[in-house]
C-alpha cells in the first residue's frame, strides 16, 4: 500500500488571508466571523466542501479575525500520509503549547507525553495512555488558554487526521459549552470525520453559481474571453480553485497544450495535469526538491529544505518553483500552493525516483523509528522481511500509546509486506485485533477475510474468526451477528474448542442484548457439546450465567469464588468476574471486582468494556451513584469515539435512572430517548427494558403514576410475561407501586405471581425482596405487614440501599395508616437517612411528609440543601469536600475546570456557605441522621 497517494499539499495551515475579495462566499465567511467573534455561538462549526471549494482560504480570512480581535489560534493540517501516526494532528496542533503542556496535573501531563512518545521510557512497562485521560489533558489545556483569552482552533483537511487525535478533540469538543473556545474543522464533501459527524453546525461549500463564477475570472491577472472563458466555465462547474488554475494556464504563453482541443475531462485529472505540466523545464535539483517535499510524511519543511540538496550551481532550488506557482514561503516555512500540486508533483514522477525519495527520507529520519518505517514501506516495490518487521515494532508501539487504528494500519501494511503467508496471515490477525478497538466492523471482517484467504493454520483461522467476533457484539445486528457466532462456534467444536468457547462467550452477550430465548437454547446446545476442560471452567461459568443466570443460580453462585481466584492470577479477568457476579445478583462482589478493574487499569489504558453498562449498574444497586455516572459517561464517551451506539445506549439508561432517582426528569427522559433512538427494541430488548424502567422511574418521581406503570408495563409482554430474562425482574417492586397509585392492582398482582413461579426457588434474596415488597404493595391492607417484614428480614439486603429504603418508606407509610405511629417513626428515619445520603429528592420529600405525618421533626435544612442542587451539582460538591481540585474533578467527570467552577460557584449560595472549606463539614452533615422525635 502506498500512502503517499493522496492530494494532500504538505502546507502547515490555512492560506493566510491576504484581504483579498471573497467571491459568491459572503454568507459562509459571516458565519465564520460570528462563530469566532461571539462566545454564544457554537463552540464547533464544521466546513465541508470538495477539493479547491475554498475550504482553506475561509479559514484564513477566520484566522485573521480571530487574531485581530486578540485570539489564540491553534492550527492543524490533516495529513494522509500521517494518518496512520496516532497523535500526529493532536501533537501538530499542541506543538506550540509545550509550556502549557509542563502546567498539566500529573497524570494529564504524562498521559499527552506518552501520547507523544516525549514521555520517560520505563523498562517492560507497556501501559497504554487512557484516551479519556488524553481527551480530559486536552479540554484542561483549551480550558487553561480560555482564561486568559478567546481561543481558535482551526483543524483543517481533518478528514486525514489520524483516529486518536480525533478521539482526544471530539472528546473535547462535546465539552466547549460555555468556554470561550471555537473550533472550526474543515473536510472533503462525503469524507467521514471521526467523533464530528453528528449534530453539529455545518456549512456546505457549494460550487459558486454562474455569475459568481464569471466574477471571479473577471478578478483574475488576465482574465480570459470568449470561447475559452465558456470552456473555463463549464469544465470548472463552480470549482473556484479549477476557474482560477484553468484560467491561469489558458492565458499563459504555453497554455495550448494544457487544456484539450475538445471534451471535458475528470476535473481532479484535468487539473493535476496542468500542474504537472508547470515542472517542465524546471532545474533536475528544483525537481528533486520538490519530490522530497511531496513524499513528506508532514510539513516540517525544515526536514525538506536541507535534505542534502546541492545549489543549482550556487543558486536556491526552491525559487523556480515559486516563480512556477508551484510553492510559497515565509523564512523556513515552505509548503505547496495546494495539495493538486502535491499530487501532480509525486505522480509525475516515475517509480524509481519515488522509491529514491523515501529512502532519502528515510535515512534522514534514523531517529523517528516510526516515520522511518513507513518510508521504507514506501520505497518497496516488493515483499521486505526487514521492513515488515519495522512496521510491526511501529504498530507494537502505535498499540502500546493506545492508537489502536494507527496500529491495526501498520500491522496490515507488514502483512503486505511479510514473504511468508503464514507472517501475512498471522500479521493481520493482530491488525484485526487492533482494528477491533476503532469499532470498524466493516474493516476487522475484511482483515480475518484476508488472514483467512492466506493460512489453512486452524489456530490462525479460529482467532481471525474470534477477532470478528469481538467487535461484533457492540453493533445493533444481533440475530445475524449471534447465527455467525454460533455457525462459527459449531465448526469449531472438535478441532479448536478454546475458540469455539471464546465464540460462545461472546454469543452468550449477544443473547443477553437481545433476549431472545431461542438463543439461550443454541448455546446450551453448543456448550454442552464442548468437551470439557478445567481451564476453561471460568468461561464456561461467564456463559451459562450470562445466557441463563437463573437457571442453576445456586451452582453458578458456587463457582464464583473459583472464578475470582482465576481473575486474581489474570487481572484482565476481573471485569469479566465482575459482570458475572451482577449477573446474579451477587453485587457487593461485583463492585469488588470493578472497583479493582479501575485502580489496576488506570495505569494500562482504558478499561475494557464487558456487558455494555454492567460496571454502572453495580454501583447504582450499591448506592453509588456517582460512580455510577462516571462510569457512564466513560463508556458513552469510549462508545461514540467508536461509533458503537449499542454501547453508548447501554450507559445512556443507567444515566437516565440515576437521574430519575436524583429528580432531574427533564434529563433523565432525554437521556432514556436517546437510547431507544439507538436501538430496535426487538434486537436489543435489555437495553429497552432498561429504558422503560428509566422513564417509568422519571415518571413515578413526577407523580404521574399511570404514566409510570405504562412505561413500567412494557418491561412485559401482554401476557405477564419479562420482556428480558434478566432486566425485566427488578422492575416488579416499582411496577407494584404505580399500580396501587393508578387503579391498576389486579394486572400488577397478575404480573408478580407469574414472575415469581418462573423464578421459583432460582431467585436471588434480592428478587425475593422485591417480590415481596411488591406483594405488600398490592395485599389487602390487613395482608400486607407480612410481605414488608419479608422484604427487610435479610441483613444481607442492605447492599442493595434504595431499594432497602423504598420497601422501608413502604412499611412506615403501612403502619402509620394503621395508627401505629410510634413504630413507624424508626423505619421513617432510616429510609430517610438512605434517601439523603444518595441524593433522592423525590423520596426525601415523600419522607420528610410522612415523617412529618409521624410527628418527627425533620426541618433540619442545611442537609437537606444538597437535594436543591442538580445531580451534576451533587457530584462536584461532593468531590470538593474530599479535597478534589477542580482539574482533578474535570478530569474524573470528563468537563473542563472552568465548568466546574461554574456549578461551585452557583452552588455556595444554595448551600449557605461561602467558603471551599466549608464543604465538608456540609456533606458529612447531610450523610448523618438527623430525624428526632417531636
Amino acid at each position: 500500500m502506498d500512502e503517499h497517494t493522496g492530494d494532500l499539499g504538505a502546507v502547515t495551515g490555512p492560506e493566510p488571508d491576504r484581504g483579498e475579495p471573497f467571491t459568491g462566499r459572503d454568507a459562509e465567511l459571516g458565519r465564520l466571523f460570528r462563530a469566532v467573534e461571539s462566545a454564544a455561538a457554537d463552540p464547533v462549526v464544521m466546513l465541508v466542501g470538495g477539493m479547491g471549494m475554498g475550504k482553506s482560504a475561509l479559514l484564513g480570512r477566520a484566522v485573521r479575525r480571530a487574531e485581530a480581535s486578540g485570539a489564540r489560534v491553534l492550527r492543524a493540517v490533516g495529513s494522509e500520509s500521517e494518518a496512520h501516526l496516532a497523535f500526529s494532528a493532536l501533537h501538530q496542533l499542541l506543538r506550540p503549547l509545550a509550556a502549557e503542556v509542563d502546567g498539566l496535573p500529573k497524570r494529564q501531563r504524562a498521559a499527552i507525553q506518552d501520547a507523544f512518545g516525549t514521555g520517560p521510557a520505563t523498562p517492560g512497562h507497556a501501559s497504554a495512555p487512557d484516551p479519556l485521560l488524553i481527551g480530559s489533558a486536552v479540554l484542561s489545556l483549551l480550558s487553561a488558554l480560555g482564561d486568559r483569552q478567546p481561543v481558535l482552533l482551526v483543524l483543517d483537511d481533518a478528514q486525514w487526521f489520524d483516529r486518536a487525535s480525533l478521539d482526544a478533540l471530539s472528546f473535547a469538543a462535546r465539552r466547549l459549552v460555555g468556554e470561550p473556545v471555537t473550533m472550526l474543522i474543515a473536510a472533503r464533501d462525503g469524507d467521514h470525520v471521526a467523533g464530528f459527524d453528528r449534530h453539529l453546525p455545518t456549512l456546505v461549500l457549494e460550487p459558486l453559481d454562474h455569475a459568481a463564477a464569471n466574477r471571479l475570472l473577471d478578478r483574475q491577472p488576465r482574465s480570459p474571453t470568449g470561447r475559452t472563458r465558456t470552456r473555463i466555465l463549464d469544465q470548472a462547474a463552480g470549482n473556484p480553485l479549477a476557474l482560477v488554475e484553468l484560467a491561469r494556464a489558458a492565458t499563459a504563453q504555453d497554455a495550448a497544450a494544457g487544456l484539450p482541443s475538445a471534451g471535458p475531462l475528470p476535473l481532479t485529472a484535468h487539473l493535476e495535469r496542468i500542474f504537472a505540466a508547470r515542472l517542465d523545464g524546471l532545474p533536475a535539483d528544483t525537481t528533486r526538491a520538490l519530490l522530497l517535499l511531496a513524499a513528506m510524511d508532514s510539513v516540517d519543511s525544515p526536514i525538506a529544505v536541507p535534505a542534502g540538496l546541492p545549489n543549482a550551481e550556487g543558486g536556491d532550488p526552491w525559487l523556480p518553483a515559486e516563480r512556477a506557482g508551484l510553492v510559497r514561503r515565509s523564512g523556513r516555512d515552505l509548503r505547496f500552493r495546494h495539495p493538486l500540486v502535491r499530487s501532480a508533483v509525486y505522480h509525475a514522477a516515475s517509480a524509481g525516483a519515488r522509491r529514491e525519495a523515501h529512502l532519502t527520507l528515510a535515512e534522514l529520519l534514523r531517529d523517528e523509528p516510526d516515520r522511518r518505517a513507513w518510508h521504507l514501506a514506501a520505497a518497496c516495490p516488493g515483499p521486505d522481511a526487514d521492513v515488515s518487521a519495522e512496521l510491526e515494532r511501529t504498530a507494537a508501539r502505535a498499540r502500546r500509546r493506545g492508537g489502536h487504528a494507527s496500529a491495526a494500519k501498520a500491522f496490515q501494511r507488514a502483512a503486505e509486506l511479510a514473504p511468508r503467508r503464514e507472517d501475512s496471515a498471522r500479521l493481520l490477525v493482530e491488525a484485526a485485533s487492533a482494528a477491533v478497538f476503532t469499532g470498524d466492523l466493516a474493516w476487522v471482517e475484511e482483515l480475518a477475510a484476508a488472514a483467512r484467504a492466506r493460512t489453512d493454520d486452524p489456530s490462525l483461522l479460529a482467532s481471525a474468526t474470534v477477532q470478528a467476533g469481538r467487535l461484533a457484539i457492540l453493533t445493533l445486528r444481533h440475530s445475524t451477528v449471534f447465527s455467525r457466532l454460533t455457525d462459527a462456534a459449531e465448526g469449531l467444536l472438535v478441532s479448536q474448542p478454546a475458540a469455539a468457547l471464546a465464540l460462545l462467550a461472546d454469543a452468550a452477550v449477544v443473547r443477553f442484548y437481545s433476549g431472545e430465548d431461542t438463543q439461550r437454547r443454541r448455546v446450551q446446545d453448543l456448550l454442552g457439546r464442548l468437551p470439557e476442560d478445567a481451564s476453561s471452567t471460568g468461561l464456561r461459568t461467564w456463559v451459562r450465567a450470562v445466557s441463563d443466570p437463573f437457571a442453576d443460580r445456586a451452582e453458578l453462585v458456587s463457582l464464583l469464588a473459583r472464578f475470582a481466584t482465576e481473575a486474581k492470577a489474570r487481572p484482565e479477568r476481573l471485569t469479566t468476574a465482575g459482570i458475572t457476579a451482577w449477573l446474579l445478583d451477587e453485587t457487593p462482589q461485583a463492585v469488588r471486582a470493578f472497583d479493582e478493574a479501575f485502580d489496576r487499569w488506570q495505569v494500562q489504558g482504558a478499561l475494557p468494556e464487558g456487558l455494555g453498562g454492567a460496571v454502572a449498574w453495580a454501583y447504582v444497586e450499591r448506592g453509588r451513584w456517582d460512580q455510577a455516572r462516571e462510569a457512564c459517561a466513560r463508556t458513552v464517551a469510549l462508545g461514540r469515539a467508536a461509533g458503537l451506539d449499542h454501547a453508548a445506549a447501554c450507559a445512556a439508561t443507567v444515566d437516565a435512572t440515576v437521574l430519575a432517582y436524583q429528580g432531574d426528569t427533564t434529563a433523565a427522559r432525554a437521556r432514556a430517548d436517546e437510547a431507544l433512538a439507538l436501538i430496535d427494541p426487538l434486537e436489543s430488548r435489555s437495553v429497552s427494558v432498561y429504558a422503560r424502567r428509566a422513564l417509568g422511574a422519571a415518571a413515578a418521581a413526577d407523580g404521574a403514576y399511570e404514566t409510570a406503570y405504562d412505561q413500567l408495563r412494557l418491561a412485559f409482554t401482554a401476557d405477564g410475561t419479562p420482556v428480558h430474562y434478566h432486566a425485566s425482574f427488578p422492575a416488579l417492586a416499582e411496577l407494584a407501586a404505580a399500580a396501587v397509585r393508578s387503579g391498576r392492582r389486579e394486572d400488577a398482582a397478575a404480573i408478580v405471581e407469574r414472575c415469581a413461579r418462573a423464578l421459583a426457588d432460582n431467585a436471588s434474596p434480592r428478587l425475593r425482596a422485591l417480590i415481596s415488597r411488591a406483594r405488600g404493595l398490592l395485599a389487602d391492607p390487613e395482608d400486607a405487614e407480612p410481605h414488608f417484614r419479608a422484604a427487610l428480614a435479610d441483613p444481607a439486603l442492605e447492599h442493595w440501599p434504595f431499594e432497602r429504603a423504598q420497601t422501608l418508606l413502604d412499611l412506615a407509610e403501612w403502619l402509620r395508616r394503621r395508627r401505629r405511629i410510634a413504630e413507624a417513626r424508626a423505619p421513617l428515619t432510616d429510609a430517610l437517612e438512605i434517601f439523603r445520603r444518595l441524593g433522592a429528592r423525590p423520596w426525601i420529600e415523600r419522607a420528610r411528609a410522612e415523617s412529618r405525618a409521624a410527628g418527627l421533626d425533620v426541618t433540619d435544612v442545611v442537609p437537606d440543601a444538597l437535594a436543591e442542587l442538580s445531580p451534576q451539582q451533587q457530584q462536584i460538591v461532593r468531590l470538593a469536600a474530599r479535597g478534589l481540585t477542580n482539574r482533578e474533578i474535570g478530569e474524573k467527570l470528563f468537563l473542563s475546570p472552568r465548568t466546574v467552577g461554574s456549578h461551585l460557584y452557583r452552588s455556595f449560595p444554595k448551600l449557605g456557605i461561602t467558603a471551599r472549606s466549608q464543604l465538608r463539614d456540609l456533606v458529612d452533615g447531610a450523610l448523618a441522621p438527623a430525624g428526632h422525635q417531636g
